[in-house]
């Protein structure tokens, strides 16, 4: 069992998107995949992969609005869940550096909201972009989240008091970007780390947003509100998710790309 595996089978990916917090997140992501389907077909006839699919929140929404969906994932338990729910969705077992189980030029949009929080530096993370750039079409669209960098130091390091431990190991650059190395369960970004991985990978950026804004920061005062205000809260968010200012001080972002392989 590998120790994402590990990780997973005692996190409750389930759970997570049904907090104040997580609801957030999902209203915002679930916005924008709308936003970047095709147009000009119904919705049984769009192709849509979750490659890192969780427990399936995304998958099983996005399913049950009629869309033909596939979803990949590496943790069994996970996986597990998913299938459970009964639903019509494609579920396979298979990491996103190697989805080679399916076909070239599949899929109107790929949505990848995981393998990359989990994948350490450039090249394993671009294994994982290919893949999904292989199966999704030319100019379909492909998004892929990351966790930022300013979150972990923030809230990691200084808010639960790690600093210490983790200037010791050197996991800290002079300028407060975070080393991780392969024994880490997590890698996390900046801005430009993102801007390389697309050069690299030879995609295009259609937009960058960030789907949870201040809502990890602020998870006990989400939970105090009435509902009311956190109505108000998510419009905010969403109202905010793109703005240039913002992006990247948030816990994760998402980078919305399209596929212009040759």
């Amino acid at each position: 069992m590998t120790e994402i595996e590990k990780y997973y089978n005692k996190f409750n990916e389930e759970h997570r998107l049904t907090t104040r917090h997580g609801q957030v997140e999902f209203e915002t992501s679930l916005k924008y995949i709308h936003d970047y389907l095709p147009n000009d077909k119904v919705s049984s006839e769009i192709k849509i992969l979750d490659l890192g699919a969780g427990t399936g929140r995304y998958s099983v929404q996005l399913c049950s609005e009629g869309y033909d969906v596939t979803a990949v994932e590496l943790v069994k338990r996970n996986l597990e869940v998913l299938r459970g729910k009964h639903t019509s969705v494609k579920t396979w077992g298979g990491d996103a550096r190697n989805i080679s189980f399916l076909d070239d030029d599949v899929f109107d949009l790929t949505i990848m909201f995981g393998p990359c929080y989990h994948l350490i530096g450039d090249e394993e993370k671009l294994k994982a972009i290919k893949e999904a750039s292989r199966v999704t079409k030319k100019g379909g669209i492909i998004m892929v989240a990351y966790t930022m960098n300013e979150y972990s130091v923030l809230t990691y390091c200084m808010a639960e008091g790690r600093l210490p431990g983790v200037l010791a190991k050197g996991g800290l650059s002079e300028d407060f970007h975070i080393q991780a190395d392969e024994k880490e369960l997590y890698d996390y970004v900046r801005i430009e780390d993102i801007d390389r991985l697309d050069s690299k990978a030879g995609l295009k950026r259609l937009k960058i947003f960030s789907p949870d804004g201040p809502s990890d920061y602020m998870r006990r005062e989400l939970n105090a509100m009435d509902e009311e205000t956190f109505a108000a809260f998510k419009k905010y968010v969403l109202a905010v998710s793109d703005r240039p200012d913002l992006v990247g001080a948030g816990s994760h972002i998402v980078d919305v790309l399209e596929n212009t392989k040759n």
